[in-house]
């Protein structure tokens, strides 16, 4: 399987740590993000949408990051990665629809102000981060309260649902995501994430560093 992707985007480096935890070999093919090759003639028809990442298995193309989890991990066989009981897996895919729906966005509003924004010269602006600021709060709040004596969010270990979420908030010190209210998604966060091979071998700093080539 190949995966079209730079990894220092959010859904980008969603994939590259699933596919890690999953335990499915791949090949990167690196697309630049900031060079805006994703909206090369060759990338878009791959993906119309002009987004990464994009698998390619074969004869068959998959866009969307959540879509890719789900395939690998059943592509690989890993029912821990992506539990095959019918309640787990559809708790699993509840995550995954709710943030592609509505976590990713709201976290995206603190990439691109404090992160985006001023590594191209520009500032945060304290509008928009401020309208944001309720929507973030009942968002982190929900995962706050699943976490409440939970080490993980769908099982017993983590799953594709643990990533998916981890994702949007990966650069959380930098993104300044306001977390203080919500110990829960903290340590989950910090001692349960963070920690993990995967995570760790796909890790991504401030000015949007990595580690890998």
């Amino acid at each position: 399987m190949k995966i079209y992707a730079d990894p220092i985007s959010v859904n980008c480096r969603k994939v590259l740590a699933g596919l890690e935890l999953i335990g499915l070999p791949f090949e990167r093919v690196h697309v630049g993000y900031f060079a805006g090759e994703q909206k090369s003639e060759a990338f878009m028809a791959m993906n119309p949408n002009a987004a990464m990442p994009v698998a390619v298995d074969g004869d068959f193309v998959l866009w969307e990051s959540n879509a890719i989890l789900q395939y690998a991990a059943d592509k690989a066989g890993n029912a821990s990665a992506y539990p095959r009981d019918l309640r787990v897996r559809a708790d699993i895919n509840r995550w995954l629809f709710w943030e592609g729906s509505a976590w990713f966005a709201s976290c995206y509003v603190y990439l691109v102000e404090n992160c985006v924004k001023p590594l191209l010269g520009g500032a945060p602006d304290p509008a928009v981060l401020e309208a944001q600021a309720a929507q973030f709060h009942k968002l982190a709040g929900i995962l706050d309260q699943r976490l409440a004596g939970r080490e993980w969010i769908a099982s017993d270990g983590p799953t594709i649902a643990d990533i998916a979420l981890a994702a949007p908030m990966h650069l959380h010190g930098w993104q300044q995501l306001p977390l203080d209210r919500h110990p829960n998604l903290r340590r989950w966060m910090t001692e349960r994430i963070e920690p993990l091979p995967c995570w760790q071998k796909t890790w991504v700093g401030e000015g949007f560093t990595t580690r890998a080539a």
